[in-house]
């Protein structure tokens, strides 16, 4: 297979062990030394010099929180604890950071693109997390509000006391091949031409492999025999587990559920191929950027 998918290969440490003593915590908020990763609407700070990357802020950007949340703790690397704090509430957060011109906000989509892998994946887990907080201030036990401990890895509710954890959602994405073609679908909405790997929520009770056959069954009418895990990405829009698989068609005649699809087809190896190293070059047909697991398995299987 290809090299890692985007946002894997996340360098931190996410100090289990230490995060559950506030004491540490707050001594290492008070550390000169600790980094801030500063996200406004979800968007993330980094500088706009050539060639960019994250622009860490210090504690002192702690004086712009306006939410309740406060920093959350990623990890630490070299003994360094880096945060993700939320600057969404402050007003013009650039200019109140002082780096107007040497630093902007930018969608994690497009910055996967042109980060290092250890940066993209820094972002996505600093973005599910604060979008997790921001999603789960009361309790779903008792209705009562809840705080975050543990440096933000978990809510605690004021009232019960029920530990609330940040979710994560299980997708299978696959490819799915017979012989030397494999099956592709789209959705509606999608650029004109562009074709993916089917996808879909694992359902309560389902192991992957059942929920790979589910989902080609029900959006393509393809039957599927030996599922075979591939790689798995974290996809923190909002907050997902893409679980990459390729699988064995045991049927050709594809049976499109226009409910969840616009079209699906089979492909060869070679059109996969030629559209992956020269986009643009099969007309109607190209797939999706390298961020996406679906890059990367398509990737893999041409390379067989």
């Amino acid at each position: 297979m290809p090299d890692a998918p985007v946002f894997s290969g996340n360098p931190l440490d996410r100090a289990s062990e230490l995060r559950t003593d506030p004491e540490w915590i707050d001594a290492r908020l008070a550390d000169p030394a600790s980094r801030f990763l500063v996200l406004n609407d979800l968007e993330a700070l980094v500088k706009t010099a050539n060639p960019g990357g994250l622009a860490w802020a210090t504690s002192a950007v702690r004086e712009l929180e306006r939410d309740a949340t406060g920093p959350v703790l990623l990890g630490l690397r070299d003994g360094v604890a880096h945060f993700a704090v939320d600057v969404s509430d402050t007003e013009k957060p650039l200019d109140a950071l002082g780096v107007e011109g040497s630093a902007e906000f930018a969608d994690v989509r497009a910055l996967a693109a042109r980060l290092p892998a250890e940066e993209a994946s820094i972002i996505a887990q600093a973005r599910a997390l604060l979008d997790w907080h921001a999603h789960h201030t009361f309790c779903a036990n008792c209705g009562e509000g809840t705080r975050p401990v543990q440096g933000g890895a978990v809510r605690l509710c004021i009232d019960c006391q029920t530990e609330h954890f940040p979710r994560v959602n299980p997708v299978v994405i696959m490819v799915v091949i017979r012989g030397d073609d494999c099956l592709l679908g789209r959705q509606r909405g999608w650029p004109d031409g562009m074709f993916s790997a089917l996808a879909g929520f694992i359902e309560i009770g389902e192991t992957i492999e059942e929920a790979v056959r589910r989902e080609t069954l029900e959006e393509a009418g393809i039957a599927v025999g030996a599922v075979h895990y591939q790689a798995s990405q974290p996809w923190p829009f909002p907050s997902s587990l893409m679980i990459g698989c390729t699988a064995e068609a045991t049927s050709a005649e594809i049976v499109v559920d226009h409910k969840e699809l616009q079209d699906a087809q089979w492909f060869s190896r070679e059109q996969v191929t030629q559209t992956i190293h020269s986009p643009g070059s099969v007309e109607g047909f190209f797939v999706p950027p390298a961020m996406s697991i679906a890059h990367y398995l398509l990737r893999g299987w041409t390379r067989d």
